[in-house]
């Protein structure tokens, strides 16, 4: 008799946000696939006040009062704050009532929460799902950096190269909003993916693909639906696009199905200094640099098997 694999022991790190409450919701629903260890929360989208409601919101939302919500970092490493209310709302949460979540904070930092989760795990044993700005997990590594040795893979939603970013010509949201701790991370030699705005605008919504998730006739389904209805126009009319990306999600999909997703290995550095260029990913494509490769850089994506998934997924919720 063939034995199920074990489930993947996961952290995520979050700021939720819109579309990383969906990647939420997608994570929690299988608990074959995913052993959650815990969800840690920053300053990112909104203030880490309203991150850490919102992931436990979403935490309700799938019925999933096992897994712990750490608040974390309210301030970027170095500099001032950003948010991205024009893109999510006051609250983080266009489209829907906000409620008080059932459930509250666990006690303690998310960056304790990490260091102490790493630090017992066994070696290259817990993967780290990255869906916000890095800080959470650059304050762990430098009070903690033999936590190292815990770390399957850190896979992350952030960059662009390809695209042009959303925040600056070439700048992505989570890599702008805290470019300090992007730097620190991708220094650590820890086996990164990225998923780049360069794949997530690859897998974009449509009408058919929103009746899908609408036909679940569950409720998590109808809170994706109604938080994607007011979410996605802003992306649709600022690039015109046909449809919205739900970049966060990309990250979940990734781990589930990485054969869903084509990368490449190449050198990637970080653009910390304040300026124009502040927040750039550089993406030696060519190899210009002769560096060694410290980032598996995704570019393609398979969409519809992608957004077959996200069903999959949604669907085995209430």
């Amino acid at each position: 008799m063939t034995q199920k694999p074990s489930p993947q022991k996961i952290i995520i790190d979050t700021d939720p946000g819109v579309d990383d409450v969906i990647a939420l919701l997608i994570a929690m629903a299988d608990k074959e696939l995913l052993d959650i260890l815990g969800i840690t929360t920053v300053a990112g989208n909104v203030t880490v006040d309203k991150t850490s409601r919102n992931a436990r919101l979403a935490r309700d939302w799938a019925d999933r009062p096992d897994i712990p919500v750490y608040a974390g970092a309210s301030e970027p490493v170095m500099r001032e704050p950003i948010y991205a209310a024009d893109i999510h709302g006051n609250e983080g949460l266009s489209g829907i009532k906000i409620d008080t979540p059932k459930y509250p904070l666990a006690e303690g930092h998310a960056v304790n929460f990490i260091i102490d989760t790493l630090l017992k795990a066994e070696p290259n044993s817990v993967s780290i799902a990255m869906l916000g700005p890095q800080t959470n997990m650059a304050l762990a590594l430098k009070l903690a950096p033999e936590i190292k040795k815990g770390i399957k893979e850190i896979v992350l939603m952030g960059g662009s190269h390809f695209s042009s970013g959303n925040m600056s010509p070439v700048a992505e949201f989570n890599i702008f909003a805290d470019p300090d701790a992007a730097k620190i991370v991708i220094q650590s030699g820890v086996p990164i993916t990225y998923i780049p705005l360069d794949v997530t605008g690859k897998v974009l919504t449509s009408d058919s693909r929103i009746k899908a998730i609408t036909d679940l006739k569950n409720k998590a389904g109808q809170i994706v639906v109604d938080i994607l209805k007011q979410y996605i126009t802003h992306d649709m009319k600022a690039y015109h696009l046909s449809g919205g990306p739900i970049h966060d999600a990309n990250v979940i999909a990734y781990l589930l199905r990485p054969d869903l997703y084509t990368g490449k290995k190449v050198y990637v550095d970080i653009d910390h200094r304040p300026g124009i260029s502040q927040g750039q990913t550089l993406v030696d494509w060519r190899n210009k640099l002769k560096q060694a490769a410290n980032v598996n850089w995704v570019y393609d994506a398979k969409d519809q098997e992608i957004f077959d998934l996200f069903n999959r997924q949604l669907g085995l919720l209430k």
